[in-house]
């Protein structure tokens, strides 16, 4: 992301929230997720929401994530 951009788009604070609604746009799914602040993280990690039929739980942070249609 060019500091241009990332001055103008508010970051989400990583791991800040216990559960995420995505949608398929969102997918390949990763957490952190993309425009999540990362200096405090974990390593991203690829979710496979998909074969989990829909919902999917970091094993790092334990963030849940659901995959609305």
């Amino acid at each position: 992301m060019s500091p241009t951009l990332s001055a103008t788009v508010p970051l989400v604070p990583a791991n800040a929230e216990n559960r995420y609604e995505v949608t398929r746009a969102d997918l390949p799914l990763s957490c952190p997720m993309p425009g999540m602040v990362l200096w405090n993280s974990h390593p991203k990690v690829y979710l496979p929401i998909v074969d989990d039929g829909g919902e999917s739980t970091c094993a790092y942070c334990g963030a849940r994530y659901v995959l609305r249609d």
